[in-house]
């Protein structure tokens, strides 16, 4: 059996539940394969001094991971990765800093990262490397002398080749990317701009299902939606904490409809426009006042940065103005959280919601959706309230999609959801949990690896071995 090694921005032990996201996903496969994490420590060194390896181990887990001096840490971390990519593939290029040291001290930790995780893998290792913090890590591997397979998912979106094309060195950038085997994205909107760009700027040619020749190799590309451990999140939904939460919702809003909102504070998220939207609901729709509670929680992230701080400036005028403006003695309209509320709580108050909005102004995937739907009780489900900017949009058909943009339409869309019959929420959500459960995570992480091996295959002649 092949060991499995994934490589990200930051680790996480996956044998904890709060750990969450990709730790969940990946649990199951480094377990069984005995495999290895490696990543950043998320700790800075000590002034210019050479990055430590840390290694230690979960189970049959390796987890390696080493620091970053602080000049690498603000141009690899703040400046390129948080600075440029993440604004410029959420098609936010006016906040994009394009100071031309940032992508030196990129490429410089990929490097480092490379030669750091080379000496560790062994001859048979399958390399699942993830993010945008790390696109050119197969090309620095491979530079090394690296042969193993590797694959790469990108986590978040990929913009059209015209706004690609806006940032300085993408031709290099894109060129790392296509260094990997297999490159997996989160929707078919994603998939579909890479091939663009591949044809119009390195001028890819086909080789049939999901297959391109581009730079003197052949490299596989699809969409591979990441799901959710379903029946794990369930089991957490049962649990002490999660009912405990579900059962004081009820009683402290028994007269009142709860929206719920569960985000980090990030501009893609669309807070001020749902926001808006939920005012224009209170303004439009009387009945909903005294009835409708929308419960926002905006976790903290990278407050440091001068956008954030503005969005957060911005929220808590919003929250606090619709407040004012519409609340009673005995009823506020948003209960707004700017903090993190465990993993364990959260599935209590998703099932506690009549209504879930999660209408970003564009999103990888949106695993929130996702949690709503899987927390629903099925004989008296809430309604999601989605953005078709979201990656989710794709698989969730059934959910209520809106332009977040469009201020009177996601209040409309909001009131149908607040409104509709116990029958059409049946059916709803049993289409959309029937999604859920056809490509959970545990598809997601079969089918990318599935896709790797073959082209192990296809290269080498020798059949794939399952993980």
């Amino acid at each position: 059996m092949s060991r499995l090694v994934v490589v990200s921005n930051r680790v996480a032990d996956p044998r904890k539940t709060a750990a969450g996201g990709l730790a969940v996903a990946l649990g199951e496969v480094l377990n069984n394969s005995g495999g290895l994490w490696f990543g950043w420590s998320g700790k800075l060194a000590e002034g210019d001094a050479q990055p430590q390896l840390h290694v230690h181990h979960a189970g049959p887990v390796t987890l390696a991971t080493v620091d970053l001096n602080k000049e690498d840490y603000d141009s690899f971390y703040v400046g390129y990765s948080n600075g440029v990519l993440w604004p410029v593939f959420h098609y936010r290029l006016d906040l994009a800093d394009f100071d031309a040291g940032y992508i030196e001290g990129y490429r410089r930790v990929n490097q480092m990262f490379a030669k750091t995780l080379l000496p560790m893998l062994q001859p048979d290792d399958i390399i699942w490397v993830h993010d945008y913090h790390l696109i050119p890590l197969a090309a620095e591997l491979r530079a090394l002398g690296c042969t193993q397979r590797i694959g790469y998912f990108l986590h978040i979106p990929l913009p059209p080749p015209l706004i690609l094309a806006a940032i300085p060195g993408h031709d290099w950038l894109m060129k790392g990317l296509c260094s990997y085997d297999v490159v997996g994205f989160q929707s078919q909107a994603d998939h579909e701009h890479f091939c663009r760009y591949i044809q119009s700027e390195a001028h890819a040619q086909s080789a049939g299902e999901g297959r391109w020749r581009v730079f003197n190799r052949t490299i596989h590309a699809g969409a591979y939606p990441i799901g959710l451990d379903v029946q794990e999140f369930r089991s957490v939904t049962e649990a002490p904490e999660a009912r405990e939460m579900y059962e004081r919702m009820k009683r402290e809003y028994s007269r009142r409809k709860l929206l719920v909102g569960v985000d980090r504070l990030d501009y893609s998220k669309g807070l001020p426009q749902r926001m808006r939207a939920f005012r224009e609901l209170l303004a439009r729709y009387p009945e909903t006042r005294q009835s409708a509670t929308l419960i926002q929680i905006a976790s903290p992230s990278r407050e440091d940065v001068s956008a954030y701080t503005d969005i957060l400036h911005e929220l808590e005028s919003l929250c606090g103005s619709i407040n004012g403006n519409y609340g009673e003695l005995d009823w506020m309209p948003v209960r707004y959280m700017h903090r993190t509320v465990a993993r364990a709580r959260l599935p209590g108050l998703y099932r506690a919601s009549r209504v879930a909005l999660v209408t970003p102004l564009r999103d990888g995937m949106n695993l929130v959706a996702k949690e709503f739907l899987a927390a629903q009780d099925p004989e008296d489900p809430g309604v999601l309230v989605l953005s078709r900017f979201a990656g989710a949009a794709e698989q969730l058909k059934e959910a209520l999609l809106v332009n977040p943009y469009d201020t009177e339409g996601t209040a409309h869309a909001i009131h149908l959801a607040l409104q509709m019959p116990l029958e059409e929420r049946r059916e709803r959500h049993e289409a959309l949990f029937k999604t859920l459960q056809r490509t959970d995570v545990h598809w997601w992480c079969d089918s990318f690896l599935h896709t790797l091996g073959q082209a192990e295959a296809e290269e080498s002649g020798t059949p794939w071995l399952r993980l």
